[in-house]
């Protein structure tokens, strides 16, 4: 199969600014009766918009058009993409989910430009703190920027990039909860193989927080790992649990365990001088007919519209909790010179319920015992949408 001129192997198992602003770049016209056409503008604008996003309209509020354009990458001009989210080499049927770009409302997100982010961003790094979603997003820039330039090493299985020709370095740090965390219990209370965890609420966890200081961007997203029935500890004690279903702890639930962890991360991120903090909110999952552990799957195979699918309310306030303490965090950053963005994707995202893997991937039943995957996303894919976000919210 091959996608304008891109082969894609048949899968053996069975996706400088100042010029910019005074360019008028036509990208769409709408033709409408009786009037003259509509020309959508660029995103280049530079008007100061909520969350640090300068642009001349919201780029978080759109829809999904049809792209029939070749994808920028694909598992054979990528290898570093993981087993997990590799949905072309594990056979996944229907590759229509790679014919959909990411149009805010009013205005376009030029796709992705590999050359003019390296450029942007020479002798500058990025790192990518979070759980596997995070990696999921890192692993997509890896493969984006690759147009321009392979990184060292180029291969599959490591967490930092460096692309030597332009003194860039991308790398990723496994922190699924951001702060110390710790499982006692690999079964959980609940004897379903949940897990059960310690969490050091007001404890950035030092695996990443120790090193984001040498680093100029600091993308931080969180969120599935909340949902693990956890013990919280703040100064060393014990103050509440999320279903830990233990004697005299009282359940605070996720939502208490969530916003302390983004607040104490939000701190240590902009405590340690990072240049730029990027927050990225939510994607939720989108199981149908059941749950990650009880048959539950996602196989649709187009893009919803906006109002086609409901988040559930824990998931509505945790993305509110993860804004909140975003705006917490914010006014004291602006006072160290730490330029603060928020990258509010879950609207995009949220339509997106035919990008995931579901069984189109590596599954490894030791060691994990989901065998739909309707978390991550296919890539190439949707969460190539989020760094045509990043590369516009840091360079413009």
């Amino acid at each position: 199969m091959k996608f304008d001129g891109i082969a894609i192997p048949y899968w053996h198992y069975v996706f400088p600014a100042a010029v910019l602003t005074t360019c008028l770049v036509i990208l769409t016209a709408v033709s409408l009766p009786g009037r003259a056409p509509l020309i959508l503008p660029a995103v280049t604008s530079k008007t100061e918009g909520p969350g640090g996003n300068r642009s001349s309209c919201n780029i978080f509020k759109g829809e999904w058009v049809p792209d029939h354009g070749a994808p920028d990458y694909t598992n054979e001009t990528c290898p570093v993409i993981h087993g997990h989210y590799d949905c072309m080499r594990y056979g996944k049927p229907d590759l229509e989910f790679l014919r959909w770009r990411w149009r805010p409302d009013g205005c376009e997100l030029p796709r992705f430009d590999a050359a003019r982010f390296l450029r942007a961003m020479r002798g500058k790094s990025v790192a990518f703190v979070g759980d596997s979603l995070a990696r999921n997003q890192m692993h997509s820039l890896v493969c984006l920027l690759s147009r321009a330039e392979r990184p060292v090493p180029w291969t599959n299985g490591v967490y930092v990039y460096r692309y030597e020709r332009h003194g860039f370095t991308v790398a990723d740090f496994w922190s699924p909860f951001l702060v110390r965390a710790a499982e006692t219990d690999p079964d959980g209370p609940a004897r379903n193989g949940a897990g059960l965890w310690s969490l050091h609420l007001d404890e950035p966890d030092p695996g990443w927080a120790a090193h984001v200081s040498k680093f100029d961007v600091v993308v931080v997203s969180a969120g599935s790992w909340f949902y693990r029935p956890s013990v919280f500890y703040e100064h060393g004690r014990v103050v509440g649990c999320s279903g830990c279903l233990a004697p005299n702890v009282t359940d605070l639930t996720l939502r208490y365990s969530l916003r302390a962890a983004f607040r104490s991360a939000l701190r240590a991120a902009v405590g340690a001088s990072s240049r730029t903090v990027v927050v990225r909110t939510i994607s939720p999952a989108h199981y149908e007919n059941g749950t990650w552990n009880d048959n539950g799957d996602c196989v649709r195979t187009r893009p919803l519209r906006r109002g086609e699918w409901e988040m559930d309310g824990q998931q509505k306030e945790m993305r509110r909790i993860q804004v909140e303490e975003f705006a917490a965090v914010e006014a004291a950053a602006r006072g160290k010179g730490v330029r603060m963005l928020l990258m509010d994707a879950t609207e995009a995202m949220v339509m997106r319920p035919d990008a995931h893997p579901s069984k189109y991937r590596l599954w490894q039943p030791d060691k994990f015992r989901v065998s739909r995957d309707c978390v991550h996303w296919c890539l190439p894919g949707a969460m190539d949408a989020c760094n045509d976000m990043l590369l516009h919210m840091l360079i413009g």
